[in-house]
């Protein structure tokens, strides 16, 4: 089993669509600004990220108007530099809400928002595991 994507039911598709391709630089399969759906590249050709209209999924699984508040999903992104990275996003918007700063002794962290809520977690390994 791989993974095959991670996918954000989001309500701003407009606005995280950009955010995805804007700010944090990832690449578009296809383009469809607009949505309902689109699927992103990462640099090192892993699993990606989709985001879909969270009616969309609503309608699909049949809990239109009854889906519940709160966070929808966390996209975990490994990068070599993150103070770097974070500059470079706050350069072109992002605010962070967290960090960066130490998570455990192998791996810093820092957090930010898309425009719809969703978590997103940017990981720098200090030390990889079972490493002496």
């Amino acid at each position: 089993m791989e993974l095959a994507q991670v996918r954000l039911l989001v309500t701003d598709f407009r606005g995280c669509y950009r955010f995805y391709r804007d700010v944090l630089g990832l690449q578009p399969q296809f383009e469809a600004p607009d949505g309902p759906y689109a699927k992103f590249s990462c640099d090192s050709g892993s699993a990606g990220i989709a985001l879909q209209e969270r009616v969309g999924m609503a309608e699909v699984l049949g809990e239109l108007g009854t889906a519940p508040d709160g966070y929808r999903s966390l996209v975990v992104l490994r990068v070599d530099d993150l103070d770097g990275y974070c500059a470079q996003l706050t350069g072109r918007g992002a605010v962070l809400v967290n960090g960066p700063a130490p998570m455990t002794d192998r791996m810093r962290v820092a957090h930010l928002k898309d425009p719809d809520g969703n978590i997103v977690e940017l990981q720098q390994w200090l030390e990889l595991r079972g490493a002496v």
